[in-house]
């Protein structure tokens, strides 16, 4: 695959919709003869994507925290991407944009002239959470609406969660568009087939991919600062991070790794966030290491490898954010949740 194109598979979908589950689901798949790079962008400061990932020697992760790729990241992910197609050199690369990001520029980048010859883009594949649907403060959102027209497929995700009347709707929606998708796939437990994934084709996807009005207001002076990888906080001084764009907030805390939670009093707390939070953390919790994800209301929990620090993100309509606000400085300024 290296005398060819390499190619660029783009999952996109709303917060909170699936698409790192998603990922999993496809990496647990992978031929053995492949070489894949895994980029995740979040709109929230502290980045948590990367640390849900274990470290594999076949498969580099790299996050791109803290903006939105069309606009915002669009300098920071041309320099990663170069970087990792030549020190890593991928057979395959997965990209996952934020909840919150639109494809538009980031078509752009890739089709643009650094890129020529370079790298291919595949089918564009986005996750749809049959709730959504339900709530119209997200289904008139301009991005939700654009993630949706860009893509060439989509995935509709929460089997688990969601009704079957939820679903039902979903599939209807989807087959409905115009024009037609080429599959429609029901995602059950975040699983995709593979086939899905290598027998794709380069995206079709020739609509208007202006960068609409409300990310171009974003666009910020390139830079590369915001590592990944930064020093842990001191002891006792947990780092807090807050931005706010496109009617959403976003606010990260990290800990020094040796602070360790409660953990049943960590997600009685995290539970108190209103519905319409967005939370994902990693924690170094009396039980180990653990991954906390909740969307729409809904708490899961798994084992991390993550050792660095503990880290959470919470992201929240602007309308909620007091509520926001006051939870996590609690969370903050409390020692009562820690072990």
């Amino acid at each position: 695959m290296s005398a060819t194109r390499v190619p660029v598979h783009i999952i996109t979908g709303f917060l909170g919709s699936g698409k790192t589950t998603l990922t999993h689901s496809l990496i647990e798949q992978k031929p053995v003869d492949e070489k894949w790079a895994i980029l995740v962008n979040e709109f929230g400061q502290i980045g948590i994507d990367q640390a849900m990932f274990e470290q594999r020697g076949d498969v580099v992760v790299k996050g791109l925290p803290g903006g939105c790729l069309c606009c915002q990241l669009a300098f920071v992910l041309q320099a990663a991407l170069v970087n990792l197609l030549a020190r890593n050199k991928p057979d395959r690369v997965i990209i996952e944009p934020s909840g919150l990001g639109h494809p538009a520029g980031l078509l752009d980048l890739l089709r643009g002239e650094a890129f020529q010859g370079v790298v291919a883009v595949h089918d564009i594949i986005a996750t749809l959470d049959p709730r959504r649907l339900d709530e119209s403060r997200v289904r008139e959102h301009e991005t939700f609406q654009d993630q949706l027209a860009m893509a060439d497929a989509i995935a509709i995700t929460m089997g688990e969660q969601a009704s079957s009347e939820q679903h039902e709707q979903a599939q209807r929606f989807a087959t409905e568009l115009w024009p037609p998708r080429k599959w429609v796939h029901r995602s059950e437990h975040g699983t995709m087939p593979l086939s899905l994934l290598l027998n794709s084709t380069q995206t079709r996807s020739q609509k208007d991919t202006t960068v609409p009005d409300t990310h171009r207001q974003m666009i910020t002076t390139p830079t590369l600062e915001g590592a990944f990888f930064d020093a842990a906080p001191p002891l006792g001084q947990p780092q807090h991070k807050t931005a706010s764009s496109l009617g959403y907030t976003s606010t990260g805390l990290r800990w020094h790794p040796s602070e360790r939670f409660d953990l049943d009093r960590l997600a009685a707390h995290l539970g108190e966030f209103p519905s319409s939070a967005r939370v994902k953390g990693v924690f170094h919790t009396e039980q180990g290491w653990k991954q906390l994800n909740r969307a729409d209301g809904t708490l899961s929990l798994g084992n991390s490898a993550w050792r660095q620090d503990s880290r959470l993100e919470v992201i929240t309509p602007d309308n909620d954010a007091d509520t926001h606000t006051n939870l996590l400085t609690e969370l903050q300024s409390s020692g009562a949740l820690l072990g």
